[in-house]
């Protein structure tokens, strides 16, 4: 494992998760309820700004490793899942939305894994879907942590909205993932 800048940037985005997630356990007396949002709002931030930043650096400083490339997306899966089981466990948002962002990682997960093992990667690559699911999500779960109006809006509910857009993009990227690979489950599924 290279130590590099990028690679020390992903291991601190996972050092953090149970930094967040132990902010909605220290008692209400030593964190109030709006230091508590907006720790955890600031923390989740940092780790989508690391996630770039740590991207982008491995390609300025050509720091890009094979180690990276796999810890990097485990990290941002790892944080998300985090702040969607806090959520549901906050009554914030519904299980079922939680578990069809977080299986739906693994499924693409394990579908690049195998793939990868065909020697087929590209042809499920990262696409623009994809990415706009991710901005969906990186936008509703902030809103959903912080849960107070801010400048008049209505941050809460506009997290909600947003969680459920993320969902259907979520799942309409998994058939999308699924459907370019369906060459190969069909090819294999006859073997």
């Amino acid at each position: 494992m290279p130590l590099n800048i990028p690679n020390l940037l992903t291991w601190f985005r996972i050092v953090m998760i149970p930094v967040f997630i132990a902010l909605f356990y220290v008692s209400d007396e030593t964190l109030n309820l709006h230091h508590k949002h907006l720790s955890s709002v600031a923390l989740f931030v940092l780790a989508a700004i690391t996630d770039w930043l740590d991207g982008y650096l491995a390609r300025v400083m050509n720091q890009s490793s094979a180690f990276g490339a796999f810890l990097d997306p485990v990290a941002d899966k790892l944080m998300v899942a985090a702040a969607l089981i806090m959520l549901v466990k906050l009554g914030d948002v519904d299980a079922t939305i939680a578990f069809i962002i977080i299986g739906r990682e693994i499924a693409i997960s394990a579908l690049r894994e195998w793939m990868a093992q065909l020697g087929k990667s590209k042809s499920i690559a990262v696409s623009v879907l994809g990415k706009v699911k991710t901005t969906f999500q990186m936008i509703a779960i902030p809103f959903l942590l912080y849960r107070e109006p801010l400048f008049g809006l209505p941050i809460f509910q506009l997290g909600t909205l947003l969680i459920y857009v993320a969902a259907l993009l979520t799942l309409w990227s998994m058939i999308y993932y699924l459907m370019l690979a369906m060459p190969q489950i069909t090819q294999k599924s006859r073997e």
